[in-house]
Order: structure tokens, then sequence, then C-alpha cells
């Protein structure tokens, strides 16, 4: 094994990915990213929305994962975008068109106005890459890696990647299909008791809040509460139910490293646990875009993590689109 880079959510933070792996040495060759001794980088998925380079950022990822110079799992953000755009034997898209998906994808479908016939060539491509990874050395999953769920599903997807029908199935509330994909890409949760919400960092307003998925025995909702966005000390208190129990997951300190992302930590990377990393910082919100470099060392070490801080872009993006729509204009005529 020469190595692996694990980076964490891009969000369409092109400009800063490429700084990053040029921090790491890599160096494009023949328009792919390399490097010299041969390491290759596992992306943890969300690449797509929110960010001013998603478009960049895609055809540099994809470019990697078909050279063999990088691999990738899916996110939350890669499954909304394509269950939004798939539709159900009824005719309805499998992830509704509401304000606040519309919301969460609208600046991926701006971006790539100019190229519908690209986007859904890379909508295509999101269904060639796994939901997980299982090596050797260490596990890969977007959110979150559940022992009860993932050996049913390599077994019967061995590769890891959804089929059509799987898709389908998917957004199907209380199928095996969607347990997986829902832990897989969106991690564990619990509700906020009812009438109550939350306005997130993100600007949404939530009636649940994010877990983590490494706490022996909790007791109280505090003790697993696990997003930058905090809950009164009230609800904090709250005891765990036996209902809440069955909701969430656990990752034995022994099992190999697992790298993730999806929870918009803040701060200087460091790890949770000898055995467990998350790689996402924030980067679209003027955060870190991280990456751990791993060797195949069994206990995780914190002086492994590289992070390039996140700066806003030189020039307005309308301005590179116009610019690159000329010159494929000018290159045609």
């Amino acid at each position: 094994m020469q190595g692996f880079d694990l980076i964490g959510d891009v969000h369409g933070c092109g400009n800063t990915l490429r700084r990053l792996l040029e921090l790491m040495g890599y160096s494009r060759q023949s328009g792919v990213w390399r490097h010299p001794a041969g390491r290759q980088v596992i992306f943890v998925g969300d690449i797509v929305d929110r960010g001013p380079r998603i478009r960049q950022a895609l055809h540099d990822v994809r470019e990697m994962v078909e050279a063999g110079t990088a691999l990738m799992v899916l996110g939350n953000h890669e499954y909304n975008a394509l269950a939004y755009s798939t539709l159900n034997p009824q005719g309805e898209p499998l992830r509704s068109h509401s304000p606040r998906h519309q919301r969460v994808i609208q600046e991926t479908l701006d971006q790539f106005e100019p190229w519908p016939n690209e986007w859904q060539d890379f909508l295509n491509w999101f269904m060639t890459l796994p939901l997980a990874l299982d090596l050797e050395a260490l596990r890969v999953v977007h959110a979150c890696w559940d022992n009860t769920l993932m050996p049913n599903f390599f077994q019967k997807y061995p590769e890891g990647k959804m089929t059509k029908e799987f898709l389908q199935t998917s957004a199907i509330i209380g199928t095996d299909e969607f347990r997986v994909v829902d832990r897989c890409t969106r991690g564990t949760w619990l509700r906020l008791p009812k009438g109550q919400t939350q306005k997130s960092g993100d600007g949404f307003v939530r009636d649940r809040f994010r877990t983590s998925f490494w706490i022996d025995n909790p007791r109280t909702w505090g003790d697993v509460l696990f997003q930058p966005d905090r809950l009164t000390p009230e609800t904090e208190a709250t005891l765990i139910s036996e209902d809440d129990q069955r909701r969430l997951s656990y990752y034995p300190p022994e099992d190999k490293p697992l790298f993730f992302g999806h929870y918009w930590c803040q701060g200087f990377p460091s790890v949770i646990r000898p055995n467990l990393a998350c790689l996402d910082y924030s980067a679209v919100k003027y955060g870190r875009l991280v990456a751990y470099r791993f060797d195949g060392e069994a206990k995780l070490d914190a002086e492994k993590f590289v992070w390039v801080e996140v700066q806003r872009d030189e020039y307005p993006l309308l301005e590179e689109l116009r610019a690159e729509m000329m010159a494929e204009n000018f290159q045609k005529t």
C-alpha cells in the first residue's frame, strides 16, 4: 500500500481542493491529479452543492477516480441529487422538489445550467460510486457505519454500489435500502420533542439533531449530541428512551479505523477516538478543507491531519462561466 489521503466534504470549493492536493504533493499530469509516490485520494462524498466551483470540483474528482488515483463514496448530497432527478413508477421525483430541497440543490443546477447533458452524465456517474468502502486496513463512509446493517448490505452488494432498483426502493421509508442509505449518508439522529425546532448554522429549521455513534452506554441527549449547534441545557439533559436507543448506532473501538465526513466540525482537526476521524470541517462555510494521510496505522494520529483555510474566490464565478462558454463557442466556430 502506497498510502491513502482521505479528504472531507468539498461542497464545490474547487480551488481550495486544488490547493490541498498541491499541499500534499499532488500535481496535474495530462489533466489528472497524481502523486509521485502513487498515493491515492479517498473522497468521503459531498462534492456538490453550496460552493462556488462545483463543476470544477466534480471534473477533478471524477478524472482522478477514473484514472485510478482516487476513490469516492457517495455523500447525502450526491444521493439527494440522484433522488431529485429520478422519477418513481408514478412519474414523481424520488425526492420532492419542495422549496427546502430546491434550496439545497439550486447552486449546483445553476452552475450546470449551460451544460445540461454534462450534469446528466455526472448523475449517471454517481450511480457507479459505492455507499461505503470496507478496505483491508480502513473503512470509509460519508456519515455513519452501522455494524447491524453493513454486513448484509455487502453480502448482497459486494461492491457497495446501488442498482436502479435499489435507488427506487431506498426512497421508501422503512425498507432495508432506505435504512442503509439513511445510515451511510445521513447518519444517526434523534427527533426533538413535539413542537420544538431549532435553526441550525446552515440556516435550516430542524426538528431533529445529529448524534454520534461511538458513545458506549450514553444516558442523555447531551451525551450523543454531535453537531455545531448546541441544544438548550434542559433538552441536552433529556434521558435517552428505549425508542431513542434503537435509533442510535455504535462503532466499537476494536474495529478497524473509520473515516467519515458530514458532521460540520469546527476548529482544528482532531481524532475522535484512535479508530475514528471526521474530516468535515465546514469548508464551504470558510472553515478548513481537511485531509488525513493514512499509512496503515491501527491507531490514528492527529499529527497526520493536513488542511487549507478556505478563502473567498478571486473573482465572481459568473464571469468565469461566461469566459468558459465564450471559449467553447469560439472553438466551435
